[in-house]
C-alpha cells in the first residue's frame, strides 16, 4: 500500500520500498492449504450424521488483491458454504445412500465452493469426503441387522441342504425297494 491504497503485489525476492509512504500490509501465501470441515445432519431416514470434509484450497497468484482485501476470515465463509451444500445435500438420501455417493456429496461441494470462492480469489483444488459417521447406536442397530439377515440365509441354506439330503434318502430307499421287489419275484419265478 502506498499511503493507505493499495498499489501492487510485491514477488518473493529483493523489493525496493518507498518507505515510509509505501509499506507492506500483510504476506499472502500462494502454497495450497488444507482444512476439514464436521458438519451434524439429518439423513431422509431419520438417522444423524457427522459429516466430515477435507478441502483444498489456495490464493490465485492473480487475484491475490481480492483474496486479501474482499474476505477477512477464509476459514468461516468456506465452512458456511460447506455446511449450506451439506445439509442440502444429504437430507435428501437415506443412509445407505449417502454412503454410497460420498464422491457426489464431495463434487457437489467442490463445484460450489469453487463458484463462490473464485470472486474472493481462492481456487479450490480438491474435496474428499472423508467421514461418514452415525451415531454408536445406529452403527450396532445397523450391524445386529446385518447379522440377522445373514443368520436368516445360512438357515435357508442348511434347510434346502436338508431338504435335498431328504429327498436323496427316499429316493435311495424307493430304489432298493424296487431292488428287492425285483429280486423277490424273480425268486417266486424260480419257484413256480
Amino acid at each position: 500500500e502506498m499511503c493507505g491504497k493499495f498499489t501492487r503485489v510485491a514477488p518473493a525476492g529483493l523489493q525496493c520500498i518507498k518507505w515510509p509512504f509505501e509499506k507492506i500490509v500483510a504476506r499472502v501465501p500462494l502454497r495450497i492449504n488444507y482444512m476439514e470441515v464436521s458438519c451434524d445432519t439429518k439423513t431422509k431416514d431419520n438417522v444423524f450424521v457427522k459429516v466430515v470434509v477435507a478441502i483444498q484450497y489456495r490464493v490465485l497468484p492473480d487475484k491475490v488483491p481480492s483474496a486479501y482485501y474482499k474476505l477477512t476470515n477464509r476459514r468461516s465463509q468456506i465452512m458456511s458454504y460447506v455446511f449450506d451444500v451439506i445439509r442440502g445435500a444429504v437430507p435428501r438420501m437415506e443412509l445407505d445412500e449417502a454412503f454410497a455417493s460420498k464422491d457426489h456429496i464431495a463434487n457437489s461441494v467442490k463445484e460450489q465452493l469453487a463458484d463462490r470462492m473464485s470472486e474472493y480469489g481462492y481456487e479450490i483444488v480438491a474435496t474428499l469426503v472423508i467421514d461418514l459417521d452415525p451415531n454408536n447406536n445406529v452403527k450396532s442397530a445397523m450391524n445386529e441387522i446385518n447379522a440377522a439377515t445373514r443368520l436368516r440365509e445360512a438357515m435357508s441354506y442348511k434347510a434346502d441342504a436338508e431338504k435335498i439330503l431328504q429327498v436323496k434318502a427316499a429316493e435311495a430307499d424307493g430304489e432298493s425297494k424296487y431292488l428287492s421287489g425285483v429280486g423277490v419275484a424273480k425268486q417266486r419265478q424260480a419257484i413256480v
